[in-house]
């Protein structure tokens, strides 16, 4: 049996060595957060934190991971708080937002080690595709949470995602069919 930490739990997985992080954390522990775009590791959608490094959870299988910290999306801010959740809000990073989280877990390692970066610093770590094409806005993204982090800048909270159930589905009397 496989064991490692996921998220700042111990998680122990029944799964062959060679199955894909990303598999792992989908499948087994309900995290999609983690997207499959690729398959190659190209694309970076998959982009998780281990023991610190930026790595494309499609690529890693978790027999060689024994012992590891993994960090997901889902494990960076459970209120949604984190600078860098907050300033890619701030600054519309996100359009059809598929490939948000593992940028997001790159940015988060680049910072971890850099909380000033360059904007070629940024460019450089950051490899992850965007069809989209969300790059100019990624930079300055990534530079306001280094500010954040530093404690030069708040990033005021927006609204948080989703719709209000009283808003989701509302009788209106006038389409009410009458007896």
């Amino acid at each position: 049996m496989l064991r490692f930490t996921v998220n700042n739990q111990p998680v122990e997985y029944r799964l062959d060595p060679a199955t894909p992080l990303l598999w792992a954390l989908r499948d087994a522990s309900n995290l999609t957060g983690t997207k499959y775009g690729c398959g190659t590791g190209q694309c970076g959608a998959c982009t998780v934190d281990i023991d610190g490094q930026a790595r494309r959870s499609c690529r890693v299988p978790i027999g060689t991971i024994e012992g590891a910290y993994v960090t997901t999306i889902e494990g960076l801010s459970r209120e949604r708080n984190h600078p860098l959740q907050l300033a890619f809000l701030a600054e519309a990073v996100p359009q059809c937002g598929f490939c948000i989280p593992g940028m997001i877990m790159a940015a988060s390692v680049l910072l971890k080690r850099n909380a000033d970066p360059s904007e070629a610093q940024i460019r450089e770590a950051m490899t992850n595709l965007c069809r989209c094409g969300v790059y100019p806005r990624l930079v300055e993204a990534i530079q306001r949470a280094g500010r954040a982090t530093r404690g030069e800048e708040v990033i005021p909270a927006g609204a948080r995602p989703g719709i209000d159930p009283a808003d989701a589905a509302r009788v209106v009397p006038a389409l009410v069919a009458r007896p």
